[in-house]
């Protein structure tokens, strides 16, 4: 049993898990018969409101055969009458594995440390693996090469670009990202990702110049300055003047850019709907992608033995 807290936790099987997500994406022979959670449930907690995690989750469960239990923070004792250990150990008794979206990555990690079954981490403060397994997938789509791809981030130093470093590493895809003074990824993640580097021979770059990020870029990544659960930060908006991607910023990337936000976009704060609506944004195929990648996710975590005889099928390894 393993637990995906952060997508360096499946570092090794990574790329396996991508090109199984793409194939079964586009399989409509085998695909549509292909159900291991046959009499199984997956519960899905939620602190958080949300759009895509939820319904890709809901849906992808559903394809593999699967019933999808949804939990909403009101829902259950979580944290409040009952610790988030009991609550783990509990649900483990009736489900097949639990994906958590919550506030702190401390209490996802407790969850798994005290669950039987396995543990997604749907988003915390500090990771968010499921994106950044849709982000590569999605850039794969694109490149098919991705040893030969340059991703340019910018914006915050969030979980968002922690998992798309560590993946970016683990793939072999070079990364810059820019940041305002301050708003640096955190130490540990820079220090793990260089780690993975080293193996695949990708180069990882921090600065605080948004120009000097995009330059030659293939891909233009960003997030939105004010997460949530930081509306009363509000105000830290303005330490991210000139991070915007706009017309003037991505000229400085290739030619043939692609721009990604992992949504909700916060049009016209980090974004310029010119940027948002052309034709070199591919964020709704990004979208779409959650689902595939969890689909892929979700068998190797919960069904392996399903998962490797259909990548035998398909001649993955």
């Amino acid at each position: 049993m393993r637990h995906l807290l952060a997508i360096d936790d499946v570092a090794e099987e990574f790329e396996s898990i991508i090109d199984w997500a793409i194939a079964f994406k586009h399989d409509s022979d085998v695909a549509p018969d292909f159900k291991p959670f046959d009499g199984l449930s997956i519960g899905s907690i939620y602190e958080k409101p949300s759009t895509r995690t939820r319904v890709s989750f809901e849906v992808g469960i559903n394809k593999l055969g699967g019933h999808p239990l949804t939990l909403l923070k009101g829902d259950i004792q979580l944290g409040k009458s009952e610790t988030v250990g009991d609550t783990a150990q509990v649900l483990s008794r009736y489900l097949a594995g639990i994906t958590y979206r919550c506030f702190g990555h401390a209490d996802v990690v407790q969850l798994a440390e005290h669950s039987t079954v396995p543990v997604i981490n749907a988003l915390s403060d500090k990771h968010h693996p499921c994106q950044a397994a849709a982000d590569l997938m999605t850039i794969k789509e694109k490149f098919d090469d991705l040893g030969s791809v340059k991703i340019a981030y910018v914006g915050d130093g969030n979980n968002v670009l922690h998992d798309l470093m560590l993946g970016a590493a683990i793939v072999g895809s070079d990364i810059t990202w820019a940041t305002p003074e301050g708003y640096e990824p955190d130490e540990d993640i820079v220090t793990r990702a260089l780690e993975l580097a080293e193996k695949s021979g990708s180069t990882l770059t921090g600065t605080n110049d948004p120009v000097e990020a995009v330059t030659d870029a293939n891909v233009v990544y960003t997030d939105v300055f004010v997460s949530m659960g930081e509306e009363g930060l509000a105000d830290k908006i303005g330490d991210f003047d000139g991070f915007q991607i706009n017309d003037e910023l991505v000229s400085h990337a290739d030619d043939e850019y692609l721009f990604m936000h992992c949504l909700p976009a916060h049009r016209g704060d980090e974004v310029t709907d010119s940027v948002m609506d052309s034709e070199n944004s591919i964020v709704f195929d990004q979208a779409e992608n959650r689902m595939w990648a969890q689909i892929s996710l979700l068998s190797f975590l919960i069904s392996d033995a399903a998962w490797e005889t259909y990548a035998e099928f398909l001649e993955l390894g």
